[in-house]
């Protein structure tokens, strides 16, 4: 916790003065344009004072760069040159004014960013309780199922075909709750406080692959179709949860796509990034749940218009949140094939892939 107090202090040592520094060699600068007053002095200590606050943490760096831009207006770009000198008619009053606007600018810009932190833990704890809510109601049916089918195996002699089916429903309802282990586990890094992801240069083919090799072994798994430009990217990632998306996507389309046949992958690349999109032949996503999909708010209507014991809503919002952990962004929508359609984007370096 030291370590980490000194490291923000120097930094935002280093952001003061560096822009306490541009802004007198500015005004330095434009002071060659007049022989009088320099004119551009004080909107420019304004301004730096106002990026000083919006930069580093707390009111301490905002309100010492105030006092410092009025002391260099005073003392550098105000006559008498290279003179502090408060006795001249109407500079008490300029710079009063001037030190009074700065502070005023350093508060409000500190309270916008707590402001800023309070509505990202607002949102966080949403997430969270979504999660937490989620569990609780999806988790009892597999698990019925499952004693009740290890209950009938141990006690009554069955026909191979009878057990072969029970054991296939054992199967599939422990890998739906391995699932959603690894969805919980995900949250829990994403809201225990800041995100630390160890990212690195994955190639994203191969992380492709695995997922669709691991969704393949759902005995509900479709065919998933996969278009990618010729060029081998190579993308910073964290190539766990990436792989964890994909599959939570594909997952979702079993789930809740009903009449799907197929899973469409497109891999397209843009400046300065790749977007991947998912999409399926099924029933689609209504429209009037669009807006709330992503963040699990739409979830018990999705609910209360399906039966589907196996329902992973809430991976959608921990996929959201895992990709802009990575810097990308999610969104939702409908199918040029009928169905519904997921794309998210990461960030990645064009010049490293040969762009």
């Amino acid at each position: 916790m030291k370590d980490d107090n000194r490291l923000r202090f120097a930094r935002d040592a280093l952001v003061f003065a560096g822009i306490m520094a541009l802004a007198i060699a500015l005004s330095m600068a434009l002071s060659g344009l007049h022989n009088d007053n320099n004119p551009f002095a004080t909107p420019l200590f304004i301004l730096a004072v106002a990026l000083v606050a919006r930069l580093t943490d707390g009111y301490l760096w905002g309100i010492a760069a105030s006092l410092v831009g009025t002391f260099c207006v005073n003392y550098m770009f105000t006559y008498p040159f290279w003179q502090f000198d408060v006795t001249l008619t109407g500079y008490p009053l300029t710079f009063l004014m001037m030190l009074v606007v700065s502070v005023i600018i350093s508060a409000l810009t500190t309270q916008i960013k707590r402001q800023e932190q309070l509505r990202f833990e607002m949102e966080r704890e949403k997430m969270h309780a979504n999660l937490l809510r989620a569990i609780a109601h999806d988790i009892r049916t597999p698990l019925a199922s499952i004693m009740g089918a290890s209950s009938a195996l141990k006690a009554q002699a069955l026909e191979p075909a009878d057990r072969e089916a029970l054991l296939d429903g054992i199967d599939r309802d422990a890998q739906w709750l391995v699932r959603v282990t690894e969805n919980l586990l995900s949250v829990t890094r994403f809201t225990g406080g800041d995100v630390a992801l160890t990212k690195t240069d994955e190639v994203l083919e191969e992380i492709v692959g695995s997922a669709i090799l691991k969704y393949r072994r759902a005995p509900d798994a479709l065919p998933v179709q996969v278009t990618q430009p010729e060029q081998i990217l190579i993308v910073p990632m964290d190539a766990t949860l990436i792989e964890q998306v994909l599959i939570n996507l594909f997952d979702n389309v079993s789930a809740h796509g009903k009449t799907a046949t197929r899973i469409w992958l497109d891999i397209a690349c843009a400046p300065g990034s790749v977007t991947l999109r998912v999409e399926d032949d099924g029933v689609g996503i209504p429209t009037q749940l669009l807006p709330g999909i992503l963040d699990g708010s739409a979830r018990h209507d999705m609910q209360a218009r399906s039966d589907d014991r196996r329902s992973m809503g809430i991976g959608l919002s921990v996929c959201r949140t895992i990709v802009r952990a990575h810097g990308g962004d999610m969104k939702v929508g409908s199918s040029s094939h009928g169905g519904a359609a997921v794309s998210f984007y990461l960030p990645f370096s064009e010049e490293y892939n040969g762009q």
